[in-house]
């Protein structure tokens, strides 16, 4: 197996284990939302970006979810959250979560044993019937009920906040 199939069965078999039930889409790799969106026909519910920022103070992560179509507005979220942001290299994605630019997803959270990664979810995406993600590779979306994903949130100890 190699080791892309690994990644995405690490998830399959984590999300399995607690319960969570998925619909497994299989595509070409994409690595931005305008590549995924040739393939989104079939996968029910919200499409959405997965952003790693970093605060330029505190150097604390977080990963950003957003619709797909919806920009990230720093200047909000220094507001909101009281720091600057940039965001973070690739580096930072393999050293923190195991994963490379391309494949960034909230199941990315796995990989993250300290919870060094806070998650900042936007309310559109939360309030999606459906929401659809990479199991750690950019070659495969899971597609599940929010309810479901709710689930997965409650399995991690990292940080959740809403923006």
């Amino acid at each position: 197996m190699n080791s892309k199939m690994e990644a995405s069965e690490q998830v399959k078999e984590y999300l399995t284990k607690i319960g969570v039930l998925f619909n497994t889409h299989s595509h070409p790799p994409v690595y931005t939302c305008e590549e995924a969106e040739k393939y989104n026909a079939d996968i029910r519910g919200i499409h959405s970006k997965n952003l790693v920022i970093k605060g330029k103070k505190t150097g604390n992560f977080y990963m950003a979810i957003i619709p797909a179509a919806k920009k990230l507005n720093l200047k909000e979220l220094k507001a909101k959250m009281g720091e600057e942001f940039r965001f973070a290299e690739e580096g930072d994605l393999e050293k923190l979560l195991g994963i490379k630019t391309g494949a960034v997803s909230p199941f990315n959270l796995i990989n993250d044993k300290e919870a060094k990664v806070g998650l900042l979810l936007d309310e559109e995406v939360m309030s999606s019937e459906y929401v659809s993600f990479h199991p750690n590779v950019n070659t495969e979306t899971l597609e599940l009920t929010s309810t479901d994903f709710k689930k997965y949130l409650a399995s991690l100890k990292n940080k959740i906040e809403h923006i």
